[in-house]
C-alpha cells in the first residue's frame, strides 16, 4: 500500500486538476482550494451542478466531463454524501488521484474508499493542501 507521501506526490504530479465544491463564495474551502491552483498557474477546471464559470475558469457540471478524466487529479470538498457520488464516478471514469479536505469523509466514505480498492488513489483523514501543497509541490521538483 503506498503511503500519503507517495499519495500526494501522485496527486500533485498530475497534469491537470479539478475541484469539487468550489462555488462563488469567496469565504468557503472550495473557493479557497480553486485560487490555490489557480495562484500556483495549475492547469485547473472547477466543477458545479450549476456555474458555468467560477473565478474566471470554466466549469463542467460533473467529473464525467472533464476533458482527460484519467489525467485530472481531483479535489473534493463537499458533505459526504456528495462525497461518496463523486468517488463512484471516478472509480468509474479512471481518475488517477482524488483529495478529501477534511470535512469531505464520513465512515461510510472511508468504508467505500477501502472496500473498493480506492485507498492508493484517495488522501483523506485530516491532510489540507492549503497547509501542507506547497511543501509537496517542492519536494516534486
Amino acid at each position: 500500500m503506498a503511503s500519503l507521501v507517495d499519495v500526494q506526490k501522485k496527486f500533485l504530479a498530475a497534469p491537470k486538476f479539478a475541484v469539487v465544491g468550489a462555488s462563488k463564495d469567496q469565504t468557503k474551502y472550495g473557493t479557497k482550494v480553486l485560487k490555490w491552483y489557480q495562484t500556483r498557474d495549475k492547469d485547473v477546471t472547477p466543477v458545479h451542478p450549476k456555474e458555468d464559470e467560477l473565478e474566471g475558469a470554466k466549469a463542467v457540471r460533473t467529473i464525467s466531463d472533464l476533458s482527460a478524466p484519467t489525467e485530472t487529479s481531483v479535489h473534493i470538498i463537499t458533505p459526504p454524501k456528495v462525497t461518496l457520488s463523486i468517488l463512484e464516478q471516478a472509480k468509474t471514469i479512471g481518475t488517477p488521484a482524488l483529495w478529501l479536505q477534511p470535512g469531505a469523509e464520513d465512515e461510510a466514505v472511508v468504508s467505500y474508499i477501502k472496500e473498493n480498492g480506492l485507498a492508493d488513489k484517495v488522501i483523506y483523514g485530516g491532510p489540507c493542501i492549503l497547509v501542507e501543497g506547497d511543501g509537496i509541490l517542492r519536494s516534486l521538483l
